[in-house]
């Protein structure tokens, strides 16, 4: 059973989530908050599995409610699920440990996948969104020369296989792509990704992007 809990400053939407996330048998809503300091304590109260997140929220926005959530270890992982379709918070909600941004114009089915993907520590994002966020985050990425992907640590620990996968994952490889590219069984190239985020200390396959990017693996075209 997921359990989620549902972030949003709209009675109405918080009504319609819980609505369609309790006719699933496999999810149950334990909780409801209207502003980010009310999620930060139900987070820390209940532990749900994942934390449907609005951005716009009084007393603490779903950004700086995100970054603590994760700063304090929490095992909840946020799905950011906005009206608004803007890059910037696609952005920063990232960065700031989310595993997943989707707008709220997203069917019942997408949103339901998208809670299940992220509860089992994969990442979600709007598919009008995905280019344009790579886009957007490479801008912010300072220019230093030379390879800074070798001197850190948590590339170091990776095997030479285990770097190359990084790599294409951060070029948005999915698994199937990189098991055909490289001739590799799917369960293989799990197995890899398990340990890349294992090894680098990446909550899932977004903040593993991320680190493609941060760490100069993966560089704008």
């Amino acid at each position: 059973m997921t359990t989620v809990l549902i972030a949003d400053d709209q009675p109405m939407q918080r009504f319609g989530f819980r609505m369609l996330l309790e006719s699933q048998d496999d999810m149950t809503v334990v909780g409801e908050a209207g502003n980010g300091l009310e999620a930060l304590s139900l987070v820390q109260r209940h532990r749900p599995d994942v934390a449907l997140m609005d951005i716009r929220m009084p007393l603490l926005d779903g950004i700086e409610a995100t970054r603590r959530i994760v700063k304090a270890g929490a095992r909840t992982r946020v799905l950011i699920v906005t009206t608004f379709d803007l890059d910037r918070y696609a952005y920063d909600g990232l960065r700031a440990g989310a595993s997943g941004f989707l707008i709220k114009d997203a069917l019942p089915e997408e949103l339901l996948s998208g809670i299940r993907a992220v509860a089992g520590g994969d990442a979600v994002v709007a598919p009008s969104l995905t280019r344009r966020l790579l886009d957007a985050y490479v801008q912010h990425l300072p220019t230093v020369p030379g390879g800074p992907a070798t001197l850190d640590a948590r590339i170091t620990s990776l095997t030479e296989r285990e770097r190359e996968i990084l790599t294409v994952i951060g070029q948005g490889w999915s698994n199937t792509e990189i098991a055909e590219r490289l001739h590799l069984a799917e369960s293989t190239v799990k197995t890899h990704v398990t340990r890349i985020l294992a090894k680098t200390g990446s909550r899932d396959r977004v903040q593993a992007v991320i680190l493609a990017y941060d760490t100069h693996l993966v560089t704008p075209a």
